[in-house]
């Protein structure tokens, strides 16, 4: 499938639209699983269109174990270096660390939310967003002509109250005008309902974006509409990768165990698609027009992972 095929549902979908598009019985994760050793990419991709999500178990089994020495590696250099830090509207920036406050009754004043470690800094984990079965997958939703946007992204939950991340869509973040990018949240140790597994919403990317607001975890749809509840649970093992549309909703709850929750996001999409909304909070989404998605768009890295890109003159 392809951007110019891609349903394309309102962008000011109710509060009862949202409604009655959860009021069907929700597909379980074991209705959204495919296994990589007998990975049918044709299926996979079908799931995909109707329901927003599509999990792939055992997808980086290969790769996960290096990618989490890297991990830990990165996020123990983050904390040594944390009084450098620099204060932003979205918390504390070190680099590609980003902290945010801390859980009440932590012993520090910030958490790690973002780990500063991406496909320039850890030889691991690129070839983790290079694994050929992920990238025939993002070929056979998105099209032949595919590539790695950005660099990357590891997501943290520290233990013992690490954040929960609100019911959100990707596209809050940088909404893009066709399919936009196909997320690859690849699970670096087990994850159950206890360190926070990932919830998603099958079916919700037929919404369209959604007006969001400024939380905890900066942006989130209205928790009084979007619980943490209404989600499917993912519980995975190591290396189970769930591959989500740019207006899937999903979210994932505070880790309540001994051990820090890192999940690693590889992002694919069409060559051509392009930013056409790009914010960091609710008010510069509604404020920040053409000018910033454009600035977005100029910055982002990209990666031919499939097909090829024809000449792009200035």
């Amino acid at each position: 499938m392809n951007p110019a095929t891609a349903p394309t549902p309102s962008a000011s979908a109710s509060a009862s639209d949202s409604a009655s598009a959860s009021a069907t019985a929700s597909p379980t994760a074991a209705d959204l699983s495919l296994d990589a050793a007998t990975l049918d990419l044709a299926r996979a991709a079908r799931i995909y269109a109707e329901h927003g999500c599509v999990i792939v178990r055992g997808l980086h089994r290969h790769t996960v174990a290096a990618v989490a020495v890297d991990v830990q590696r990165a996020t123990d250099e983050a904390y040594r270096l944390a009084d450098k830090a620099v204060r932003s509207e979205e918390g504390w920036w070190l680099g590609g660390n980003l902290f945010i406050p801390a859980a009440p009754g932590s012993a520090r004043e910030r958490q790690l939310m973002l780990v500063g470690l991406g496909y320039r800094r850890s030889a691991a984990m690129l070839r983790a967003a290079l694994e050929p079965a992920a990238c025939d997958l993002a070929a056979a939703i998105l099209g032949p002509d595919v590539e790695l946007m950005d660099d990357g992204q590891i997501v943290s939950k520290e233990p013992s109250g690490g954040h929960a991340k609100h019911m959100h869509q990707d596209s809050a973040y940088f909404q893009h005008a066709g399919l936009g990018p196909a997320a690859c949240l690849t699970y670096l140790i087990d994850t159950d309902l206890v360190n926070g597994a990932l919830h998603v919403v099958p079916g919700s990317h037929r919404l369209g974006y959604l007006p969001h607001l400024d939380t905890t975890s900066h942006l989130g749809l209205d928790p009084q509409t979007w619980s943490i509840e209404r989600g499917t649970p993912i519980i995975g093992k190591a290396g189970d990768a769930i591959f989500f549309h740019q207006h899937c909703i999903h979210g994932s709850p505070s880790n309540r165990s001994k051990a820090a929750r890192p999940v690693c996001i590889h992002r694919y999409r069409a060559i051509g698609d392009r930013i056409v909304a790009h914010a960091t909070t609710a008010a510069n989404r509604a404020h920040s027009g053409a000018d910033s998605a454009a600035e977005r768009e100029r910055a982002v890295q990209r990666l031919v992972v499939r097909g090829f890109r024809t000449m792009e003159l200035a």
